[in-house]
């Protein structure tokens, strides 16, 4: 069993506080690609019915978005440590390429399978763009003032998640090209966003050859996590739906990736030379607590990006452009919340106060969607969503801020990458719990000889007899309360898990960062070499042969 080393020398620091000037472009060119690779993932849900269709995937379009969480979640845990090891700017880099890539692919997909693996490639990349670029902050900014400038990156989040709806909606609307000139169009974006990157990022202070830094990887680390993850969330997603629960597949998968997981917790635990989530930081009781919110945050969060816009075109009768308009008030306040919650953070130098506020003001929010029926005031709604936005804006960047408050600087990549695998698995088993809700929720719904409607989430049967639609409405309604109920409880857990976060401030004790000032050249030393006559000497214009000198008596020191 290797001997365990030292993260914090084992690793480099690539901390890189930078001026402002400097500091607001490398923030600008972060969040320009962040918003392309948010409207890639949000701006599908709006497209998924048309694609079901035009793809003939009705039964099984959900995973196009599962299987983008999925990978999201897979290789989230690994980037954090990847950047320690090959630099935050190649990391990034290589992301925006396969994230390019796998837009591209995806709108050259001819069936269901060709692009739910896609799909799976733009997750894997997008997770490293929304990792790196959150990771890259925490090092170019202080701690004091990271809420200011994670608020300012929030509210692009939420810019592009009111773009990319109304993007997908405009192009399915297009007779020409459909939604695959979604995909096409994000391609160039995404590229140009990687090639800015290249000049603008500063560049990693990383050094050593490739080969010690792939012996740095934690491989046994990598290898269990990934078999862990896949193979729990896969039964978890298609549970009941596509799989029976008690199937010989189901169990199987469940039994080895439980036992997968295991084996990460022991290799992160004992074996790893350089774990990739070490175990000690579970240790902080506020930590835990942040951790479990996020994966609760991410769970509601997902399940209302993917089935309010379902609420609206399918029992409402609303238009793909009438649903995304629909959706504005939740991303339009999540923006102003952010950007409101982070000037709090950064002038006074709390952060429990806004996670109260936040989760309060989320759970009253999905309250009110419990009200929800066929025939709701949009007012009402809009209400909701306002409530619903706000409690999204006040504690999606206050927690990263209140996870790296309570770390220590050589862990902010790998809590970031922590708190962001948390969040995409509780995205992803969101998604999959949620269909799963809707669909058994169905079945109870409705008449024995209509139960086959159930195999089909996102394009309702409607042609029918108006009796017979109205039937059908009735139990699809009735089901989406179901789910709004669930998601209710779920986001009530995060508010009584503020209870055991402690707000600590954001000063960290023994921990001083400071703006960085550019080395000099050289280095002044006023001290005499013997036989030379030099009284002050530019190191770099010092020799060996003198620097050897210096322990040796003089003549003058041997007459004394």
């Amino acid at each position: 069993m290797p001997a365990k080393h030292d993260v914090t020398t084992s690793l480099q620091n690539q901390e890189n506080i930078l001026p402002k000037t400097r500091l607001l472009i490398v923030i600008s060119c972060l969040s320009l690609v962040l918003f392309t690779a948010f409207i890639d993932q949000n701006g599908v849900s709006v497209a998924l019915p048309s694609i079901a269709v035009d793809l003939n995937a009705e039964d099984s379009i959900p995973w196009a978005g599962t299987s983008s969480l999925i990978a999201n979640t897979v290789f989230s845990v690994l980037y954090g440590r990847l950047s320690d090891i090959f630099g935050r700017k190649s990391v990034f880099l290589t992301a925006c390429a396969i994230l390019s890539l796998a837009d591209l692919l995806c709108g050259f997909s001819q069936n269901a399978p060709m692009l739910y693996f896609f799909r799976a490639l733009a997750g894997l990349a997008g997770g490293g763009i929304t990792n790196l670029a959150m990771i890259f902050v925490s090092d170019v900014v202080t701690l004091e003032e990271r809420g200011k400038y994670q608020g300012i990156i929030g509210a692009c989040l939420g810019v592009a998640n009111i773009a990319g709806p109304f993007m997908a909606a405009g192009f399915i609307r297009s007779a020409s090209v459909g939604w695959r000139g979604f995909f096409w169009t994000l391609t160039p974006i995404v590229a140009a966003g990687g090639v800015v990157s290249w000049f603008v990022l500063p560049q990693s202070k990383v050094t050593g050859g490739l080969r010690d830094k792939l012996c740095k990887i934690d491989v046994w680390g990598c290898l269990t996590s990934s078999a862990g993850i896949v193979l729990l969330l896969i039964p978890i997603s298609g549970g009941g739906l596509y799989f029976q629960w008690d199937s010989a597949m189901v169990i199987s998968m469940l039994v080895v990736g439980s036992c997968a997981l295991v084996a990460f917790i022991v290799v992160e635990w004992k074996v790893a030379r350089i774990p990739m989530m070490p175990m000690n930081i579970f240790q902080n009781q506020s930590i835990l607590a942040l951790l479990f919110q996020s994966f609760l945050l991410g769970w509601v969060y997902q399940t209302y990006l993917y089935y309010l816009p379902q609420y609206y075109q399918n029992i409402r009768g609303y238009s793909v452009v009438a649903s995304a308009a629909l959706s504005v008030p939740l991303v339009f306040m999540q923006a102003v919340g952010s950007v409101v919650s982070g000037q709090y953070i950064s002038r006074r130098h709390h952060y429990g106060v806004i996670l109260w506020s936040g989760f309060t003001s989320w759970t009253v929010g999905c309250g009110l969607t419990t009200l929800f029926n066929q025939h709701t005031n949009p007012g009402v709604c809009v209400v909701a969503l306002l409530l619903i936005g706000t409690g999204v804006g006040f504690v999606f960047q206050p927690t990263l801020v209140a996870l790296q408050a309570h770390s220590p600087k050589p862990q902010r990549a790998i809590i970031i990458s922590s708190r962001n695998f948390f969040r995409c698995a509780g995205g992803a088993c969101g998604l999959a719990v949620s269909a799963s809700i809707l669909q058994t929720g169905l079945r109870n719904h409705l008449p024995a000889d209509m139960k086959y409607i159930a195999s089909s989430i996102y394009n309702l049967p409607t042609s029918g007899d108006p009796e017979t639609t109205a039937l059908i409405l009735s139990a699809y309604m009735k089901a989406t309360k179901d789910l709004y109920i669930a998601n209710t409880v779920v986001i009530g857990l995060c508010l009584c898990a503020c209870l055991l976060v402690r707000d600590r401030g954001l000063k960290r004790e023994g921990e001083n960062e400071k703006r960085e000032t550019p080395a000099p050249d050289s280095v002044t030393l006023a001290v005499t070499l013997p036989n030379t006559g030099k009284t002050t000497v530019d190191v770099a214009s010092v020799s060996e042969e003198d620097v050897e000198k210096c322990g040796q008596p003089t003549q003058d020191d041997n007459h004394l």
